[in-house]
């Protein structure tokens, strides 16, 4: 399962095949991969299948449409005990696998679904497991990336625009609530005004669109680090951008990774609040949606800032329920 198909000619035939020709020789691994509309749904199917290929030895196709459930089930136990994933990580893995086995099957490629015989673990759907911020540590990881000396200097340089740009990435996330793959794929002309309110248009799950009205603080800083970086023109340009090449890429529209974000939270995290690795992106999203509701925001506008379909999603993220300062343990004093 490569990233591109690459489509044989047949040696010695002197001629190109036909399309028809040409479609037939696509293995029917890749056309379910290729089935799917999202970009990241891809990504994330065609990794979670490597990952049982890898872990049972599986090399060929064949081998794969010949899996039977002792395999899937021996997966999800290695899964389970030996890296100790997480349940919601366990069944996303087995949902695509089956999503898989039940394409294979139904074009006469594999006998049965093997995936179906695999109990799924259970999971928490009254209270996610995002670890979220409090408001003061929201606070100091917003003001923590530099922009002057310690003694008060402005930076200047490829040092200044570091810092304005990861302080607009660290609003977007903590102020507006994207997922780290929403903040990745931000273009400079998705920053506009409607109704004379800062907005950000969003490129959703599932490739659907949406515009929310931003805070006023991110908006300024987006536009403080658009005016340091010397691309706010490029309206169709990635909005965030790498700062580094790989040696490889030389292209100065690349735009960030999404686990840029997630390295930035951690460092973050780590330097200024001493806190584990257990943080990530998905922490300022549940720090967000937590932070809104309780100062007033009502559930229906979180649930599209947050661009979930359903309320309950949203629920999963909210911590208002979790009171350390009113834990019954302090009151356990003898």
């Amino acid at each position: 399962m490569t990233d591109h198909t690459t489509l044989p000619i047949p040696a010695g035939s002197g001629q190109l095949p036909t399309p028809l020709e040409r479609l037939a020789d696509i293995p029917e691994e890749e056309i379910w991969l290729q089935k799917q509309k999202s970009r990241r749904t891809r990504r994330a199917y065609r990794l979670d299948v490597q990952h049982f290929m890898r872990t049972m030895s599986i090399t060929t196709p064949e081998e794969l449409r010949q899996a039977d459930h002792k395999a899937t089930i021996a997966w999800e136990q290695f899964m389970r005990e030996v890296e100790h994933a997480a349940p919601s990580t366990i069944r996303r893995r087995l949902a695509a696998l089956s999503s898989l086995y039940k394409h294979l099957v139904r074009h006469g490629h594999a006998s049965k679904n093997p995936v179906a015989e695999v109990e799924r673990p259970a999971i928490n759907r009254i209270e996610g497991s995002t670890l979220a911020f409090s408001k003061a540590q929201a606070r100091k990881i917003l003001d923590a990336p530099r922009i002057e000396t310690p003694e008060g200097q402005p930076l200047t340089g490829r040092a200044l625009i570091r810092g304005l740009r990861d302080r607009a990435i660290l609003s977007v996330g903590l102020q507006v609530g994207l997922r780290r793959a929403e903040i990745a794929v931000l273009k400079v002309g998705d920053l506009h005004q409607n109704r004379g309110y800062d907005s950000l248009r969003v490129q959703r799950k599932g490739g659907r669109r949406d515009a929310l009205a931003i805070n006023p603080q991110t908006a300024a800083r987006i536009r403080a680090y658009l005016d340091a970086a010397g691309h706010a023109a490029d309206i169709d340009g990635p909005l965030f951008r790498p700062l580094n090449h790989n040696g490889k890429q030389r292209e100065k529209r690349r735009r960030m990774d999404p686990d840029a974000s997630d390295r930035l939270v951690r460092k973050f995290a780590g330097t200024e609040l001493g806190l584990l690795r257990e943080y990530s992106a998905h922490s300022m999203r549940a720090t967000f949606i937590t932070t809104a509701l309780e100062n007033g925001a009502q559930l229906e506008d979180v649930q599209k800032a947050a661009g979930h379909a359903d309320p309950g999603t949203t629920k999963l993220y909210d911590r208002r329920g979790y009171n350390p300062e009113k834990a019954a343990s302090f009151f356990a004093t003898y």
